[in-house]
């Protein structure tokens, strides 16, 4: 009885393992056919959609920022560059910076009417965006990171959607700025290849969970109505994005609207970002669960929602056991033929081979279709994309894993803040220095006051 009962539990662990890693990969092409059949149709769709070119609202750009005194002037120097049809503001909100950050915005810009700095005590990145929206009274008001610039036409692109008054958030063009090493070139191929993908597809569902804080818009009255960016959640974009799509209005995503980010350049940083937004992910949806498959909130409840439950949380716990398949496979492959060549039968290899070769394939396809839909992009990151299949992903089956076991402890999660190291690239502008070892921390040095206002000053002309 005993050796039935371990033999028999052995071959339901195989066979289990093996419907796991079937499941995972028809899942996992299902959604890349699916995602990629809706970009398309969005891209065409928007490019024939015409807008009101006489619209324009008074904006309001708020940068919050704490430490920031490496990259601040220069993200400020990039929105004043910036076209618009009328005049908008900037307001910087200093959240209680050790550093010059405060001192340098003000200085640097006090004869500029266009720009307006403030400073208060520490409380966080929600408490001061929330201030900068207090102060201001423009219909729109954009967001983005302290290390983020903006392309020339950003705040036009963004703006432009609101002339429908249906529009209530606009998601701009994330890109990675700094793509100095392997980490930073990895991530610029999935902002590319799913991120921003993703929310193509999306748009054309009206479903999109998450404007990113790097470049997002929103009209300021249904920010005031959502009682502005919360700190219940590490990710207080994807909460307001949920709660004004819940308020029956439609978010959008803009192509056109490119903000270069800084990313971690470091795996110890990378996943500290990453475990913050997987962590915030799951707490946001987890508060707007009462929508889920709720015919009143639409696809939110049925897209959304469940995209995040099962694609964001319970696949990256399937997506191990994929790769393990086919390492496993090739491994006792190996050993039974060595052992047994007569009886030797590579079928069970060949058919774990043909599907993960059609996962890859597939997501390939993706990858090369998401490129494709922005020809200014360099083709050249695609030769990245095996690799990321094979490291990258596995960090971020780390992260998932991690959060989702500390979210059912009960862990406290400290938000943190990611070292500036003011590498992002626009441009036309020289290569910065290149990188050495993945893991360094110091790789780039300083450049902070008289020197970096003086290299802003160069770079925009004056």
């Amino acid at each position: 009885w005993i050796n039935w009962a371990a033999f028999g539990l052995l071959n339901l662990a195989a066979t289990s393992i093996q419907w796991l890693f079937l499941l995972g990969i028809l899942l996992g092409v299902a959604r890349l056919v699916f995602i990629g059949v809706l970009a398309v149709y969005q891209r065409f769709r928007r490019r024939n959609q015409p807008l009101d070119p006489d619209y324009a609202p008074t904006v309001a750009v708020v940068v919050p920022a704490f430490n920031e005194e490496k990259v601040i002037l220069r993200t400020i120097a990039s929105l004043l560059a910036c076209d618009h049809p009328s005049q908008f503001e900037v307001i910087v909100v200093d959240d209680g910076s050790s550093d010059g950050t405060y001192t340098l915005a003000r200085d640097a810009f006090k004869n500029d009417p266009r720009v307006r700095v403030f400073t208060k005590p520490n409380g966080g990145k929600p408490g001061a965006f929330n201030f900068g929206v207090g102060v201001t009274q423009a219909e729109i008001v954009i967001a983005l990171d302290a290390d983020t610039l903006f392309t020339r036409d950003t705040i036009a692109q963004l703006v432009r959607h609101f002339a429908d008054p249906r529009v209530g958030a606009v998601a701009g063009n994330a890109k990675v700025g700094n793509r100095t090493n392997l980490m930073t070139r990895w991530q610029a191929l999935e902002y590319i290849t799913s991120q921003n993908l993703d929310r193509r597809a999306f748009d054309v569902l009206n479903c999109i969970s998450v404007v990113p804080g790097a470049v997002g818009a929103w009209r300021r009255d249904l920010i005031l109505q959502a009682g502005g960016f919360t700190r219940q959640t590490l990710a207080e974009d994807a909460d307001l994005t949920m709660t004004i799509r819940r308020m029956g209005y439609s978010v959008v995503y803009e192509e056109q609207a490119v903000g270069l980010t800084e990313a971690p350049d470091t795996v110890r940083g990378f996943i500290r970002q990453r475990y913050r937004w997987m962590f915030g992910t799951m707490q946001a949806g987890w508060k707007h669960r009462d929508a889920l498959f709720r015919p009143r909130y639409g696809t939110l409840g049925f897209v959304a929602l469940p995209n995040v439950l099962i694609f964001q949380i319970l696949f990256p716990l399937v997506s191990p056991i994929m790769d393990l398949m086919l390492i496993g496979s090739l491994a006792l492959a190996g050993f039974n033929h060595a052992q047994h060549p007569a009886e030797f039968s590579p079928d069970a290899l060949w058919r774990v081979a043909f599907y993960y070769s059609l996962f890859l394939a597939v997501d390939f396809l993706a990858a090369a279709l998401a490129f494709a839909m922005e020809p200014k992009e360099n083709k050249w990151l695609l030769v990245w994309l095996v690799w990321q299949r094979f490291f990258y992903r596995q960090l971020m089956y780390y992260v998932a894993i991690k959060g989702i076991l500390d979210s059912l402890s009960g862990a406290f999660v400290c938000l943190g803040k990611l070292e500036r190291k003011a590498t992002v690239r626009v441009a036309g502008e020289p290569a910065p220095r290149p990188c050495g070892d993945l893991f360094d921390q110091n790789l780039f040095p300083a450049l902070t006051g008289n020197r970096l206002l003086r290299r802003i000053l160069r770079l925009h002309g004056s």
